[in-house]
């Protein structure tokens, strides 16, 4: 079986396709962030390989929830 099979466990790495979704956000909305250095914090495993974890994502959205404008 390929690595693609198993369901991502719920501490592992997501790439910026699921990290997108996961926050509700396009592909390259996230990437326009991560970019300009407001995203939420990531993983560099390659060159070119970005993750995000999922306790990064949570901790951003938490540092963003608001009670007013």
């Amino acid at each position: 079986s390929s690595k693609t099979d198993k369901p991502i466990e719920p501490d592992a790495l997501l790439n910026v396709r699921q990290a997108a979704a996961r926050l509700g956000l396009s592909k390259s909305t996230l990437d326009k962030m991560r970019g300009a250095g407001k995203g939420p914090r990531f993983v560099k495993s390659t060159d070119r390989a970005i993750r995000y974890d999922p306790a990064d994502l949570d901790g951003w959205i938490n540092a963003r929830r608001s009670t007013s404008d």
